[in-house]
């Protein structure tokens, strides 16, 4: 019997108007950033900036280990003309704009609301882009919070997905077998990540686009995953 179902968060839970791949829209978040913060910003510090962010795109440059928000706007600091002690500030400003547009997808809610009732744990385990902090990726989730016990990021474990060791922690948390866990998510390394920890994948695909990434299950709404549910019973 499946004792927890966990969940990635964007384009899963929440969807943001965004591509996946933020490198055409860097310009813009600075812009904002500068303007925002007043900043004096030169063509050259734009330049650094947006060489920075590049680094630890990782749609570019995939990488396993997390890394914090401090030290990617600290690289930020050193080479352009942003001030040390508002990086709090940079980092509001900056993060806003690729979240503006967040909403919890329609059926979220009383998916989540079906699976407490059945007394399945609920909880998330999403990478988190530019090491946001977790004030800013959890609070995309703050109206469903209350139905889901391990809200995690890539923060709270410090790898990425593919990699298996958050799903694990969890499993060791609940004091299961990650067998009787299941991930949800939208992209192959979800998948993947289930599949390296010992999970049931399921792949939530939204689109008519046709992804074969060795799932067990797929859905196209999370109400899906319910029947889904049915069946192990």
């Amino acid at each position: 019997m499946v004792k927890a179902v966990i969940f990635d968060i964007g384009e899963t839970l929440v969807t943001y108007g965004k591509p996946l791949n933020w490198s055409k829209l860097y310009r813009s978040a600075l812009e904002k950033m500068a303007n925002d913060c007043n900043l004096n910003f030169s063509e050259n510090d734009y330049k650094n900036a947006i060489q920075v962010l590049t680094k630890y795109n990782t749609r570019i440059n995939p990488r396993e280990q997390e890394v914090s928000s401090h030290t990617i706007f600290g690289e930020m600091i050193e080479i352009t003309n942003l001030y040390k002690s508002e990086i709090e500030e940079f980092k509001d400003s900056f993060y806003s704009f690729f979240r503006n547009d967040a909403v919890i997808f329609p059926e979220v809610e009383d998916t989540l609301k079906e699976l407490n009732k059945k007394r399945i744990v609920v909880g998330t385990l999403t990478d988190v882009a530019y090491g946001m902090d977790n004030k800013y990726a959890l609070k995309d989730i703050a109206p469903i919070m209350k139905y889901i016990q391990y809200p995690y990021t890539s923060n709270d474990i410090g790898y990425r997905k593919p990699n298996a060791e958050g799903l694990q922690m969890i499993a060791n948390q609940l004091e299961v077998d990650t067998k009787k866990i299941i991930f949800v998510g939208d992209e192959m390394k979800d998948i993947l990540c289930a599949k390296n920890s010992g999970a049931i994948s399921v792949l939530i695909n939204r689109s008519n686009e046709k992804k074969n990434f060795g799932q067990d299950y797929e859905i196209s709404t999370l109400v899906e995953l319910l029947d889904i549910l049915n069946t192990m019973e």
